[in-house]
């Protein structure tokens, strides 16, 4: 049983949840067909022209080494059988709903902090579930009905993560899936926590677990018997003071009701190898398109538009570029994300005052979309006029 004065967070995290969730219609619209998380199968985008990048993937495909993130292509190369489907947001934002639902049920403060996880405090709960007589003590008998209740109600599972606090609740509901509860209190940081790697950290990104990996720091535990003082003097302040009160379970911040806005999405990739003008192609088109269908996946999935697209670069000298645009309408469509980012990418690096003309070579791309709104701000163009035009003549069989 848990000590009365500490705080008792859950983390609730849906299980690949967009693949869960068309699943889960597909099984309603025709009972009997085969479970897609039973097979190798994964959602992607633009499924048609074999063009996207998978968002979702079954346990499966996973065995076959299907990647969340990479091409549809690349994916298909390791499993040729995979099932793919196309991304349904309406399907997803409707389940998203109904599984907040539940949750408001069980605890007075539910943040939702995504489509498909959120955080609630279950502090003060103790005395309601103690009272039902499970067979389980507190907060693992709450934590069970809540698991169950979503699988039986809504069809799909479900992981919950307990401590004491966000961070690492978030950490421990990551651990085995599906369907499982973990915990993760500040007594069971050594065991549990410390042995992995400091790339598993939450916060902790590719660029920052690189840095890592050079001062010799490979697993969490390495970062949280470093002096801080050491950390911050090699990642900067902040980022120093975070990875370490991260690695060591510490964090005050406290679960809101109140889901605040998203300011933007934003994703980077460090490059296999240095880029400059002569291996430009075909690498760097491929992660730009890559980090747009990403991006546009999470703004549809969200149900709001971008009207900032950026790209950022970092060099070889370790120095980081950027440059933006701002949209006349805001979009949510990769193909758009895609050509502002490549219009603007290079910008920067060609030309006579590019970066390869100085003989500059990237090591890191990012792309980042902000000045989200829900749509009510876009204009439609005499293009948008002219489609239902296009459309009634398709169907009265003339040009």
């Amino acid at each position: 049983m848990i000590p009365r004065s500490r705080k008792t967070i859950f983390h609730i995290d849906v299980n690949a949840a967009f693949l869960s969730w068309s699943a889960v219609k597909r099984l309603k619209e025709a009972p009997g067909s085969v479970d897609l998380r039973t097979i190798p199968s994964a959602v992607a985008g633009d499924i048609e022209e074999r063009r996207g990048v998978i968002t979702a993937k079954s346990i499966p495909a996973k065995k076959y080494g299907v990647e969340t993130g990479e091409p549809v292509v690349k994916a298909l190369a390791k499993c040729p059988e995979l099932v793919i489907v196309k991304s349904d947001f309406e399907t997803y934002r409707r389940y998203s709903a109904s599984l907040m639902k539940i949750l408001k049920t069980y605890s007075p403060t539910v943040e939702q902090a995504s489509i498909d996880e959120a955080y609630m405090d279950m502090t003060g709960t103790e005395a309601i579930f103690e009272a039902e007589g499970d067979d389980e003590p507190f907060p693992m008998n709450a934590a069970t009905r809540i698991k169950n209740e979503i699988r039986n109600t809504l069809g799909f599972t479900v992981n919950i993560g307990i401590s004491s606090n966000k961070l690492l609740a978030k950490m421990v509901s990551d651990f085995e899936k599906p369907d499982r509860i973990h915990t993760l209190y500040p007594e069971e940081i050594g065991e549990k926590l410390w042995p992995l790697p400091i790339a598993r950290l939450y916060g902790c990104g590719e660029a920052t677990a690189a840095k890592l990996n050079a001062l010799d720091v490979r697993t969490i535990g390495d970062a949280a018997h470093m002096d801080e003082s050491i950390l911050r003097a090699h990642l900067g302040e902040r980022a120093g003071r975070y990875i370490y009160h991260s690695a060591n379970g510490m964090d005050d911040s406290s679960v809101s009701g109140a889901r605040e806005e998203t300011k933007g999405y934003s994703h980077e990739t460090t490059l296999p190898k240095d880029v400059t003008a002569e291996n430009y192609e075909p690498e760097v088109p491929r992660i730009v398109h890559a980090i747009s269908e990403k991006l546009s996946e999470r703004l549809k999935a969200d149900g709001v538009f971008a009207s900032t697209v950026a790209i950022q670069i970092k060099t070889d000298r370790f120095v980081r570029h950027s440059r933006q645009m701002q949209l006349p309408d805001s979009t949510n469509s990769a193909e758009k994300i895609e050509e502002i980012a490549t219009l603007l990418l290079k910008r920067l690096l060609f030309g006579e005052q590019g970066m390869f003309s100085r003989n500059v070579k990237i090591r890191l791309i990012g792309v980042s979309v902000t000045k989200l709104d829900r749509g009510e701000f876009r204009q439609m163009s005499m293009f948008d006029f002219m489609k239902p035009a296009k459309r009634a003549r398709r169907m009265q069989g003339t040009p």
